[in-house]
Order: structure tokens, then C-alpha cells, then sequence
């Protein structure tokens, strides 16, 4: 499903910020979710392996063993999967369908899918979408679906949080765009024929595209093929005007590192470059003989307790390789050819012009490192320059960051947030703790928000802005009589708004808003920013004719108890009046604003000449995009994407309310197949898909969140995908965890989660649309231990289950998870009642367990898994352990994710739907590939040495096919 992806802030387009595919991390704020898609002709380099324990206690079957197992801990900071094509030649071995009998189906090799659900996943992405700055043009930023595992398999060094691709000095896994095109956006809102960027090479790969600040320039790099791997990216540009792209640099030996910061435009014809220093020679080499054991000590006896954190540096050498990869040499280069090198090597992390273009804010990391955080709490200074490079000042250097407390709200100590204001040139702004970091200190205030020119003068001290009680969240900027300050408190769920007058100390600081961020029903909405000429973003004033009043736009999701209706309304900030200038249809459509597209720069906007750019769905029509122009409203549609999956236009989708035992109510989506009737068709097979959340009220546990026309966008693993096999899916039934008062939400967990459970599954019976005897449970993270609670405290509810990279010990991850910030030691009760690995010997009924091999996430390492089935395989329970190779938390391979499908269809044919011999799939269907894939071995006994498990301090070691 196309969708467009807000920077900055959450309620406006900016043009301005890179245009590269995400990572799975939440860095990205602009871009759509990239499907990438495409084979290779590699055939994976580790042999999978699947570990299954079944009726037979005694039978292990496996195939070879993988290689090189010792692995470093896992961050969670590594980007995208990146793309590629080619045909499999393969790496995809001729498939057993749901139907075979058991030791085929756990044969070697990648399958695939029923076809119904594999041309689904295959289906050809949409371009994503950029808007010009000035909002005339559209870019259409092309790219595939899923890329091939052999992408993945690329050599990559895990380094301080960061997966790093050492031959192209990039994050690995990178996604990329294959083409770029540009189309006029005509004034009957219809667009005019793309204009192709030429001059990108053959198969170039397109990251970190930019618009210049004018509009008429494009900035982006380029990495292509070289023996099998991708080149270190080079800086290119376009013209707009022509579409002809050419390098930036004159030189061929100037590369783009891009481990973080990658460029900026400085002004409209220069940009900052990291580039990779022409000194650098080759990486460090492990030294064969260590110089010493590895010692980490605590004999000041400070307090440090910090998450499961993976990908840490292990140890000196790890820490070189760091500093190699990831230090830059900062160059200028103007569009005339002109480059000049500014500053020296060192590990810039961020590159931020002054509104008016004369000062960089630049930040930096430096040693000491640590062996115990991500490199994102390592030592880091903060500087100001010119924009040609000269040193200003130093505003900190604020020290390694390993004593950040666990709870809520704790932050680093010193300046943080710093930022330029949008509004104001050569203006900077900052906040700084007063509570020593640590939420669980009674302090007030507990955050100062300071402001200070770029080179103050002689003896001047930074101007307190604002004082907050809670934690500081960020400021809006309009101008010198107006600007929006947030705060909030977790624990509390308190959030508060307020208005300050930055220009004016006589005008006291006043609350807007103060309210509990679960109560969605009370949410106000988000104030729309316009555009500067500098190219920052501010809330826009709306100026109504005769009227002196000064108003802002609020753009709301407009939760309801019907569901949500996003609005938009004209909001007089002085005396809290409103009036709805627009609200999405109620009946038939979900619409919502996407971005304010008035092209005033200057000065208050007229009311009678707003513009904005809206979304407009529905339970069967795909998401298009209009432009709606006052004073009349008229209404322009500019895109019109085809159905991605056509074959499921017609399904079934309905937003049902029930309620708890205690008294909660609970939401729950419900889609059915196309075409059923269940007064003739019966009850169905159903999957439950959920993921448990926490609340500290049952008020706003039992509010409506979402809408029952949004359309059902289908990702590469979704639930919603055994639609197309005649399965009820119950997607999203809420499981409010709730703690009122003193409690925490995770003391009464399981009973809180065993009774949202029988309340969905009651009413999916009830309705007559899912049989009680096949009812399926699944999740992916929390929801997969979700998952194994519900089979190990509610085996009557659940015909098996399904759960993907999941955590299943919490004594594994002793200071926190999730949002449960207790230590183990402070609530070890807790701790243990919610692992579903002190209760396998209570789980039953079958359980599939998958999970990458290569996990980042904090929490859920890859042993979480290893060692879940080695308890369940010790008590005889029927489950299956399925590991993908260089895989992650999330999934990225073409060849993995058709996998899982595949696995997870026949779990679900095997356990869940009772005659195996009605699934529609043959032999002939799931091929594809040769059978030359890898062979298996097999061996029986209990207790095999083979599958003992490694008593490292790193991932699961072993290679599973699912």
C-alpha cells in the first residue's frame, strides 16, 4: 500500500530530508517501507538447518551443520535489506507441499509458498513519492520487492550497534531505488509525463536522495556491481530542469561514507560531504597473538544497568576497525567543480546547517569507547562552525554514557537536543536534565530548555527559555511570539503542551494542553507547519479575513468510539475556539491530511488560499492522493496506483467491539475471505495475529484506535495473507495490559492476557464465522511471547501456534524489557511468571518457533528461541525451531520470507485446519529451483550432542530451515 512518510514532525512532508529506503530501525521519517524484491544466482553459503521435536520424543532430524558460530552480540541498528535481481539458480530447492508426510517436509533447502499467497508477496511495489520544495514537482523514487538472500549474505562487521558493510562502507543491508522520475504537477492537479534521470549507470543503486533547497537540484549516490559486490557509493547530482545526473566530483577516487552522516546542502549550489579520508589505507588486522585477557571491571562500584544491547564492541582491535570505518574526512564541494577539504578525520554523526546557512552544528564521537552500549552513548562533542569550515566554539563534550538509568524517562546527562531554531537565523537550543538523568529522582524542574546565539558575545550566558516538570519532548517554532513546548512522563502517561512568547519575557508561559496520552479520545491533534524560504519547517498561522485572532491548524486522527475520523480544525490559540474546516468521510472512506501544500512562505496564510495534499482510502480501494483547495474545497486526485493484490479487492473487513470479564472493552479487526457467506459456508479456520500493550487505565485500555475503512495493506509476512487460503483472520485484538494506581501493568499479566484472549475467541464463535476446534495464534517480538503464554495458560483457546523472534526467558534480560522497567531483582516474581519458559511443561499444543540467526533487537536474542525448544523438546511437546540464515528481527530475503510463508502454511494445514489432505496445494506448485540444494543429514535419539546447546554470549549458532 502506498504511503507517504512524514519528516520531522509527524504532521508535514519535508522535502528536505534524505530520501533513502529505511531500515528497520525507527531512523527513518520520511519514506515509504521499501517490498524489495529479486533472485540471485548465489546459492546460500550456509547449509539450514531445522530442529524439530514432534509425537516421537526420541526423533531429531537435522541437516549439516553451519558454519563459524561465535558471533558478537547483536544491535538493533542495521538498515534495510538491499536489493537486487537475477533469477535463482538454486538457492530455492523443489518444495514439499503441507500435505507430505513429515521427514520430506523438513527436507533441505528454501520452499516456497501456494501460489496464492506467493503472488501476493511477488506483486510489484509502488514508487515511493517526493514533493519538489516548492511543491510544483513529484518525484517517483522506483525500486523492487524483495531482494535476494545472497544480498544479505554479504560479509558485514558488527560494530558499537551498527552492521557495517566493510566494502562498501556503508550500513549493510541497505536498501536502494533503481530509477528516479520527475512529473509536473499541473494546476488541474493532473500530472505531466515523466521526466527519466538519465546518465544513472546500469543497475546503479540510488540512496539518500535530496532536494536542493531552490528545487532545482537533486543530490543522491550511487553504488554499483563490482565482482558481486556493490562499490563504495560516489555523490551525484541532477538538474531538474534537463533530468541529466553526473557525478559531483570531478575525481574518481573521492567516495561518500555513509556509516552515518552522509551530505547536506549548505546552500543551493554546495553541499558537505562525508567522504572517506584519501589517507586511509587498509583496515586493521586482527592481531593473531592477543596482548592480554579481556578485563572489564567495577571497583568504584558504580551503579550500570543496562539492556540486552547486541553488536557491542568485544574488544580493542573491534574498537580500530570502529574508528576506520566510520571516521570521515568532511569536504566541501560546489556544483561548479570547485572542493575544499574542512576539518580533520573523525567520526562526525551529524551535519546541521544554521537556518541562514552561515553555521554547522556538528557532532562527533571519540574514545574512550565502551564494551557494554552502542557507540550512540559514547563520548561525544558538539561544535559549532562556519559553513567554509572555521571553528567556532564548542558547546560540550559530553562523557561515555554507561550509567543511564533503566527507567522511563531517564535520559543522558548534560545538554541534549540540540538543535538550530527553524524560525530564527544562527539560533541554537538546548535542553538540560536537572534530575541527573534519572527518572526515579523527585526534582523541580526537571528539564531547562536553554537558547543562545551561534557566537555569543563575551560574558553572555545561555537565556532560559522554559522550565518543565516533566521530561522535555521538543519544541515547534512559529516565530518570535510563538512557539509550542512539549513535555510528558511515562509513568504517568502525562503529556502537556505549552505556549511561550520566545521574543518576550513579560509573557508568562501558559498550558495549552494537559492531558494522558492514552486517552486518544481527547487528542487535540498536531499543529501543520509551512515551509520557510531557508527550507525549515514552522507552524503555519492561518490568517481569516476580518479577523484579528491567531490561529493554527490542529490535524487530528479524531479517535472515536466508531473509530477514528481525522479532521482538521481552525484553532484560535489565544482562546481555545475551533472550528472543523474538514473531517474525513465517515461511511464508505478513511481520509487524512498528509501535508499543508500552501506555497506562502512568508507571513500568516490566507485562509481562502489554503491548499492541502489528503489521503482517501477504503476497505477495498487502495490509497490515492488528492490536492483540496479553498475557498470552494475542490477536490484534485493526483495518483491512481493500481490494487496491489486484486485477487483479495473484496474481502471482508469489520472493526468488532467485545468485552473482558472485568468489565474492559476490547477492539479487534476481523477480515474474512472474498465471497463468504457464513450462513452457507460455516465457520472457518481462523489466525489470531496480536501484540500486547500497556495501559495505566481500563478507560483508555477500552478506547477505539483505527479505522474500519482503512484499506487492509498486506505485508510480506502478514497475518492477512491465509486469506487468500480461507482463513478467518482476527488481526490486532487488543490485549491491554493494565496497571491503575501503585500497580504495574505486568503484575497480573498472564491473567490479564488469558482473559483478553477467551474474550476475542469468544466472539469470533459467537459470530459463527471461526470453528473453536481451529483457532491459530501467532505474533512476531512481544507477540510472539504473547504467543507461548497464551499455548502454556490457555491451551483450551488455541489449535497451535506460531511465534517469530520472540523472547521467552525474561531472566535473560535482567534490567527491563519491554516496557517493564523493574529489575529482576526488584520483581522477580513477575519476571517469572510472565516467561513462558518456566511453564513449557505446560505447553500442549504445537508451536512453530522462527527467528533470525542474525537478531539485533535488544531482548530477543537469536538463544531465546535455542534454548525455549530445547526446554519444550525436554517435556515432549509437539514444536518445531526454524533459524534463518544472516536473517534479522525482521525478515528481509526473498528466499526467507517465502520460507516462513511456506512453514507457517504448514503449520497452519497440519494443526490447525484438522484434514491436511484438503489443502490445495501439489507438489508441482511449491517448486522452484533446482533440487541441488543442500543435502540432510538425519539422525535419531534423545538428547542428540549435536543440538546441545553453546554456552556463549552470543546468538543461537546454528542455521534452521523453517
Amino acid at each position: 500500500m502506498m504511503r507517504f512518510h512524514k519528516a520531522c514532525h509527524r504532521f508535514s512532508l519535508s522535502p528536505l530530508c534524505h530520501l533513502s529506503p529505511p531500515s528497520p530501525s525507527p531512523a527513518s521519517s520520511l519514506l515509504l517501507l521499501p517490498k524489495l524484491s529479486g533472485f540471485s544466482t548465489l546459492s546460500t553459503r550456509r547449509c539450514v538447518r531445522v530442529r524439530r521435536f514432534s509425537e516421537n520424543p526420541l526423533t531429531t532430524v537435522m541437516a549439516s551443520r553451519s558454519a563459524s558460530r561465535l558471533r558478537s552480540l547483536a544491535s538493533a541498528c542495521s538498515g534495510g535489506a538491499e536489493d537486487g535481481g537475477g533469477t535463482s539458480n538454486g538457492s530455492l530447492s523443489a518444495s514439499a507441499t503441507a500435505t507430505e508426510d513429515d521427514e520430506l517436509a523438513i527436507g533441505t533447502g528454501y520452499r516456497l509458498p501456494p501460489p496464492e499467497i506467493r503472488d501476493i508477496v511477488d506483486a510489484p511495489p509502488v514508487p515511493a513519492l517526493s514533493f519538489s520544495p516548492h511543491r510544483d514537482k513529484i518525484l517517483f523514487l522506483k525500486r523492487r520487492a524483495l531482494p535476494p538472500l545472497a544480498d544479505l549474505a554479504r560479509p558485514e562487521e558488527k560494530l558499537a550497534g551498527v552492521r557495517i558493510d566493510g566494502y562498501c562502507n556503508t550500513r549493510s543491508r541497505m536498501s536502494f531505488y533503481t530509477g528516479l522520475g520527475i512529473h509536473q504537477l499541473l494546476p488541474d492537479g493532473t500530472l505531466s509525463p515523466e521526466k527519466e534521470i538519465t546518465g544513472i549507470p546500469d543497475g546503479g543503486k540510488i540512496n539518500f536522495v535530496t532536494w536542493s533547497n531552490d528545487g532545482k537540484h537533486l543530490a543522491f549516490s550511487i553504488r554499483v556491481d563490482e565482482n558481486g559486490n556493490s562499490s563504495k557509493p560516489v555523490v551525484w547530482v541532477a538538474d531538474v530542469e534537463t533530468g541529466v545526473a553526473r557525478p559531483l566530483f570531478n575525481s574518481q577516487d573521492i567516495f561518500l561514507n555513509a556509516i552515518f552522516e552522509s551530505f547536506v546542502w549548505i546552500d543551493n549550489s554546495t553541499l558537505l560531504v562525508s567522504t572517506i579520508p584519501s589517507s586511509r589505507g587498509e583496515p586493521p588486522k586482527k592481531p593473531l597473538v592477543p596482548s592480554g585477557p579481556k578485563t572489564l571491571s567495577n571497583e568504584t562500584k558504580t551503579v550500570v544497568q543496562v539492556r540486552t544491547f547486541q553488536d557491542l564492541l568485544k574488544d580493542e582491535y573491534d574498537a580500530d576497525l570502529f574508528d576506520y570505518y566510520a571516521s570521515s574526512q568532511l569536504v566541501l564541494a560546489s556544483l561548479d567543480g570547485t572542493v575544499k577539504e574542512v576539518g580533520v578525520p573523525a567520526v562526525y554523526t551529524s551535519l546541521d546547517p544554521s537556518t541562514d546557512h552561515k553555521y554547522l552544528l556538528v557532532s562527533s564521537l571519540h574514545r574512550p569507547y565502551s564494551f557494554i552500549v552502542p557507540c550512540g552513548r559514547f563520548p561525544k562533542k558538539v561544535e559549532v562552525w562556519t559553513t567554509d569550515g572555521r571553528f567556532v566554539r564548542q558547546l560540550c563534550d559530553l562523557p561515555l554514557a554507561e550509567d543511564i538509568p533503566i527507567a522511563s524517562n531517564s535520559v543522558r546527562k548534560g545538554m541534549r537536543s540540540i538543535n538550530w531554531r527553524a524560525d530564527k537565523p544562527s539560533t541554537l537550543y538546548w535542553a538540560e536534565t536537572q534530575d541527573g538523568g534519572d527518572a526515579k529522582m523527585e526534582v523541580s524542574p526537571r528539564d531547562i530548555v536553554y537558547m543562545q546565539s551561534a557566537e555569543p558575545l563575551a560574558g553572555e550566558e545561555p537565556e532560559v527559555l522554559h522550565k518543565l516538570d516533566l521530561r522535555y519532548g521538543g519544541i515547534s517554532w512559529c516565530d518570535d511570539t510563538l512557539a509550542l513546548v512539549y513535555e510528558s512522563w511515562y509513568k504517568t502517561r502525562r503529556t502537556r503542551t505549552w505556549v511561550i512568547s520566545p521574543g518576550s519575557n513579560d509573557v508568562s508561559p501558559r498550558i495549552l494542553f494537559d492531558r494522558s496520552s492514552e486517552d486518544v479520545y481527547s487528542d487535540p491533534g498536531s499543529t501543520m507547519l509551512r515551509r520557510t524560504d531557508a527550507g525549515t519547517y514552522v507552524i503555519a498561522k492561518i490568517k481569516k479575513e476580518n479577523d484579528e485572532g491567531t490561529y493554527v491548524l490542529l490535524n487530528g486522527s479524531g479517535a472515536t468510539p466508531q473509530g477514528n475520523v481525522p479532521f482538521l480544525d481552525l484553532f484560535d490559540i489565544n482562546t481555545g475556539n475551533k472550528e472543523r474546516i474538514w473531517e474525513s468521510d465517515k461511511e464508505k472512506y478513511f481520509e487524512t491530511v498528509v501535508a499543508l501544500m500552501s506555497d506562502q512562505k512568508e507571513g500568516d496564510l490566507k485562509m481562502e488560499e489554503l491548499k492541502i495534499l489528503t489521503s482517501k482510502e477504503s476497505k477495498t480501494e487502495n490509497t490515492q492522493y488528492s490536492l483540496q483547495l479553498w475557498p470552494d474545497r475542490k477536490v484534485q486526485q493526483i495518483t491512481n496506483f493500481p490494487h496491489p493484490y486484486p485477487q483479495l479487492a473484496s474481502l471482508q473487513k469489520e472493526m468488532i467491539r467485545y468485552q473482558r470479564k472485568d468489565g474492559v472493552q476490547l477492539t479487534a479487526t476481523l477480515y474474512l475471505p472474498p465471497g463468504y457467506d457464513p450462513s452457507k459456508d460455516g465457520p472457518l479456520p481462523c489466525l489470531f495475529w496480536s501484540y500486547p500493550g500497556e495501559f495505566k487505565s481500563k478507560d483508555a485500555a477500552g478506547q477505539v484506535r483505527g479505522s474500519p475503512n482503512e484499506f487492509a495493506g498486506i505485508g510480506s509476512t502478514s497475518a492477512l495473507l491465509w486469506l487468500a487460503r480461507r482463513f478467518a483472520i482476527l488481526s490486532g485484538p487488543t490485549i491491554p495490559i493494565i496497571g491503575e494506581g501503585d500497580e504495574e501493568a505486568n503484575d497480573r499479566y498472564v491473567e490479564q492476557l488469558v482473559a483478553s484472549a477467551e474474550a476475542a475467541v469468544e466472539e469470533v464463535v459467537r459470530r459463527g464465522v471461526a470453528d473453536r476446534s481451529k483457532i491459530a495464534v501467532g505474533g512476531h517480538s512481544y507477540g510472539a511471547f504473547m504467543t507461548a503464554n497464551l499455548l502454556a495458560h490457555a491451551p483450551h483457546l488455541f489449535a497451535c501456534g506460531i511465534a517469530r523472534s520472540g523472547a521467552y526467558n525474561r531472566t535473560l534480560t535482567p534490567f527491563g524489557f519491554q516496557n517493564e522497567d523493574r529489575t529482576l531483582w526488584e520483581a522477580t516474581n513477575v519476571y517469572v511468571e510472565m516467561s513462558p519458559f518456566m511453564s513449557a511443561n505446560k505447553i500442549k499444543k504445537p508451536i512453530l518457533l522462527i527467528h533470525g540467526e542474525e537478531d539485533n533487537n535488544p531482548g530477543t536474542l537469536t538463544m531465546q528461541s535455542d534454548r525455549f525448544f530445547n526446554a519444550l523438546k525436554g517435556h515432549g511437546a509437539l514444536c518445531r525451531l526454524v533459524v534463518l540464515p544472516h536473517e534479522s528481527h525482521g525478515y528481509s530475503a526473498r528466499e526467507s520470507i517465502m520460507h516462513v510463508l511456506w512453514e507457517t502454511d504448514r503449520w497452519l494445514q497440519k494443526y490447525c485446519v484438522p484434514n491436511t489432505s484438503d489443502a490445495d496445494t501439489s507438489p508441482d506448485q511449491s517448486k522452484e529451483g533446482s533440487d541441488s540444494a543442500d543435502k540432510v543429514s538425519t539422525g535419531t535419539g534423545g538428547g542428540n550432542p549435536e543440538f546441545g546447546e553453546h554456552e556463549v554470549h552470543s546468538k543461537l549458532r546454528r542455521s534452521l530451515l523453517w
